[in-house]
């Protein structure tokens, strides 16, 4: 996803944060922020009920989207997407409404591309496979053994579950599952998915005409940037790969990293190379997405936040039934939808998301006070996101960090078509 994806509302529901906040403060009941320097009356987390977890994940190890322009190239062959049995599990995929599964534009394209050994380009693999039950079963130690919140056994009514329309998207979800539910269900298991033109799990190059139109070019910039040039120069020399080749640091990063990942004869040259070129695979996406183009930020992520903001809204409205909520959200997305979540969250460690990372939010309520508060973790770790004093964040200031990248689909297609309708020229 990371060449691909690539190549190619300025606030949230205003009405109804404001209500919220409004609300969430009033409750406050004299309760201190929690990790304040001058806390004297710190949350007291035993008194705290968790209600809700969505995670964001990003599939398991795969084969390049792109092989590098050499002789000596790396086999991949068959026998590396091996089903592990402890990962079997039986899924339905459908779209948004529950009809026929669209089409994927993506898998298509793949499978034009046959790498030496026999496999085609961005296939799940055993390994990959594996990372997946693995982060199922940590899930499943949090949530189902640690703490007794989900039921051992999948219940379609206490999960959803969305994935990109990429096959190794899909499969990944179904390890994950395996690991979380330990392969046993109460129901059916049905992985929602949407068409390309209108899919959010990842930045939309394509469809979204302004975010196209902004980030046009910028690729072929990065790569004559002061410091990544000169870098560039070196690795593609000391690899024997011709100036004229289209090779950047997203294209090395992309081979180096699934060729480490599967233990693979990688080439010295990218060995040697190793952080350089994930350090500036990052400043080459750095640059693509920019910080200060908050704008930029929300095309390529903001449809996504307002669908995590609308179910933690959800989550808290006492009017919402039971059905329309679900304990646990899953997400499955990529790189190129973690990092510029991760930047518009104030929580970016400049390190390219590996496969099958995660990013978990918790949504709890205080069992005296009602207050709501919002956990966030990373690669399994504790977050403090931007504009929270500490990792257990009130639930307003959490909406509030996020109000500013946040869209709604009306005003998302509003701004995705908004340089169009002007004409501007490159819309930089």
């Amino acid at each position: 996803m990371i060449s691909r994806v690539f190549r190619l509302r300025m606030w949230a529901p205003v009405g109804v944060l404001t209500s919220l906040t409004y609300c969430l403060h009033q409750r406050r009941v004299a309760l201190a922020e929690p990790g304040g320097a001058d806390d004297q009356n710190p949350v007291d987390r035993s008194l705290l009920e968790l209600k809700m977890v969505q995670v964001v994940f990003r599939h398991g190890a795969r084969s390049p989207l792109k092989p590098l322009p050499q002789e000596d190239q790396v086999e991949w062959k068959p026998q590396l997407l091996e089903v592990p049995p402890q990962t079997q599990l039986d899924y339905t995929v459908t779209n948004l409404a529950g009809g026929p599964k669209p089409h994927s534009p993506f898998d298509s394209q793949y499978h034009e591309t046959t790498l030496k050994g026999g496999m085609f380009a961005g296939q799940l693999t055993k390994v990959g496979m594996e990372q997946m039950f693995a982060l199922g079963e940590r899930l499943r130690k949090n949530y189902v053994e640690d703490i007794p919140f989900l039921s051992p056994n999948f219940n379609p009514l206490e999960v959803f579950i969305r994935s990109t329309n990429i096959y190794r998207n899909l499969e990944s979800t179904r390890c994950l599952l395996a690991g979380l539910f330990q392969r046993q269900k109460e129901g059916p298991i049905v992985i929602h998915t949407d068409e390309a033109s209108s899919e959010v799990l990842y930045p939309n190059y394509q469809y979204c005409w302004n975010l196209r139109k902004r980030t046009r070019g910028r690729r072929q910039a990065a790569s004559l940037q002061p410091g990544i040039s000169e870098d560039l120069k070196k690795v593609k020399e000391a690899m024997g790969i011709a100036s004229s080749d289209e090779v950047d640091f997203l294209v090395l990063l992309d081979n180096m990293a699934a060729e480490q990942v599967h233990n693979l004869p990688s080439c010295p040259t990218l060995k040697r190379f190793a952080w350089m070129i994930e350090q500036r695979a990052v400043d080459t996406a750095m640059y693509i997405l920019q910080w200060e183009d908050r704008e930029g930020l929300q095309m390529a992520v903001g449809p996504f936040l307002h669908i995590l903001e609308s179910n933690l809204l959800k989550a808290v409205d006492p009017a919402t039934p039971p059905s329309k909520t679900r304990k646990l959200y899953l997400y499955a997305a990529h790189d190129v939808t973690l990092m510029p979540l991760l930047m518009t969250l104030g929580i970016f460690d400049h390190k390219w998301p590996p496969f099958a990372v995660d990013l978990t939010v918790e949504l709890y309520q205080h069992r005296e006070s009602k207050e709501w508060f919002v956990q966030l973790y990373y690669r399994g770790k504790e977050q403090v996101p931007k504009g929270c004093s500490d990792r257990l964040c009130p639930l307003d200031q959490f909406l509030n960090t996020i109000s500013v990248y946040t869209l709604n689909p009306e005003k998302y297609h509003m701004l995705c078509s908004e340089a169009q309708m002007m004409g501007l020229g490159n819309g930089e």
